[in-house]
């Protein structure tokens, strides 16, 4: 489909220095990642986890930017034709295009120049964190703490999704709303058990909030029932987007994505200055991935130890004690937060280690370099877990970590047996459970364990 179209949304105008970085495709511009993050939002409903695929698919895409005096248009060229209905874009998909627009021209013309918010420096990466957030409008001054994140594999069974979509319900029920990676599989079902629950509760402004960046959205497009879209800049400001702005977290079954977000959650509850906070984490799933949950669960043991273990419950196919329980855990976190002083809509008291922070670059050379073994604070150990994890990640789906596989092989992975040993067994799992890539498609590992 080729069309033109106007803002939907939160942005309207942009200054001729932004338009100018909009339409500037060397790598000091932002055409190329506009292109990648709004072919993933057209593509919408067209379920494929290979973003390179994607790319080669709709190579002949192309989006500008029409100035005009009274505000801006995009012009689009062989997009997706499953974003539009009747030659009308889609509203939704429109809102999330130009969310995407508004959350990439604002963290490079604005954040990335700002003295004030330094990027080397954790509290400025909080900070820029926090004005990105504001900037998509995702803080609601006064608003009592009631939003639950849903973390969990976008490749899942029917019987899994049916089994969110339960729990998102509950949740609604309940007032709460949610807030995922905005893909499909566990990141669309609660979203959609909680609309359901929310019109039978007459809630007309239910918040269903997805959290990208630009590496992962043409894997994960954003879900049709997302209203409020954000992208930041990479990984992890995402994750720590998700631990600043949610009062309770529920992990449902995945696969190596799920794992790294669990492994960056405790990893940064497990920091000493964390010790004393309320922050409800639930493992949830039904009857049939009990096994999964004791496998994850053992993992953790083994590599973060027991206190890692007592960060989290275990709920298995009880989708109304979920909602009750992160409830309660909400109200405790409503109570500290008024004690303490701190905002409802954003976690400033949370204490997060830089090397939580930093960008982790998935090559072959940093890949093999991470610091796997036990002499270290278990909190740093989960952080070089989490890279591990989302290296794999990056060459299971992300287009630049695809084509490095592709070109210089696997990554490998060093360290002490007794971490690897359990690393491997819980990645063998999750191909074997087929967690790796979408059902139907052959997985080739982007990994190599060296014991």
């Amino acid at each position: 489909m080729n069309a033109r179209i106007t803002p939907e949304g939160s942005l309207e105008v942009l200054s001729r220095y932004e338009v100018s970085l909009l339409k500037d495709k060397s790598k000091k511009g932002l055409y190329d990642i506009f292109r990648q993050c709004a072919l993933a939002v057209l593509n919408c409903g067209n379920e494929s986890d290979d973003c390179k695929a994607i790319m080669e698919r709709y190579k002949e895409f192309d989006i500008k930017l029409v100035n005009q005096p009274r505000g801006i248009k995009l012009e689009l060229t062989n997009a997706p034709a499953s974003a539009f209905v009747d030659g009308e874009m889609i509203k939704g998909i429109k809102e999330h295009l130009f969310s995407a627009l508004r959350d990439i021209v604002h963290a490079k013309s604005v954040l990335a120049k700002s003295a004030e918010l330094n990027l080397d420096s954790s509290s400025g990466i909080t900070n820029v964190i926090f004005h990105q957030l504001r900037n998509a409008q995702f803080f609601t001054a006064g608003a009592l703490p009631n939003i639950v994140v849903c973390w969990g594999g976008h490749s899942i069974s029917r019987q899994e999704y049916d089994f969110t979509k339960k729990v998102g319900h509950e949740l609604g029920l309940r007032g709460l709303n949610i807030c995922t990676g905005c893909g499909p599989g566990a990141m669309k079902g609660p979203m959609k058990g909680a609309t359901i629950a929310h019109a039978k509760q007459r809630i007309h402004n239910g918040r269903y909030i997805g959290i990208s960046e630009p590496g992962i959205i043409a894997a994960e497009s954003p879900n049709p029932i997302v209203n409020e879209l954000t992208i930041l800049p990479d990984i992890e400001k995402r994750l720590e987007a998700f631990v600043r702005i949610g009062h309770g977290i529920i992990v449902f079954p995945g696969g190596v994505g799920t794992a790294e977000e669990i492994l960056y959650l405790l990893g940064v509850l497990l920091h000493p200055a964390n010790k004393k906070l309320p922050f409800p984490v639930f493992f949830v799933g039904s009857k049939e991935n009990a096994s999964y949950f004791k496998m994850i669960d053992t993992f953790i043991g083994g590599a973060l130890g027991e206190e890692a273990q007592k960060r989290y419950k275990i709920i298995i196919d009880d989708p109304i004690r979920v909602a009750k329980e992160i409830k309660k855990g909400i109200d405790e976190v409503a109570h500290y937060r008024r004690v303490h002083r701190d905002a409802y809509y954003f976690n400033w008291l949370l204490k997060i280690d830089p090397l939580f922070q930093q960008p982790f670059q998935p090559t072959h050379e940093n890949m093999a370099n991470l610091q796997l073994h036990r002499d270290q604070p278990v909190h740093l150990l989960a952080a070089n877990l989490r890279r591990a994890f989302s290296g794999i990640v990056a060459g299971n789906v992300k287009d630049e970590g695809v084509r490095r596989v592709e070109k210089f092989g696997p990554f490998e992975i060093h360290g002490d047996k007794t971490i690897l040993d359990p690393l491997e067994g819980l990645l063998e799992s999750f191909i074997k459970e087929n967690r790796m890539k979408l059902p139907g498609k052959v997985y080739t590992p982007s990994y190599r364990i060296i014991n």
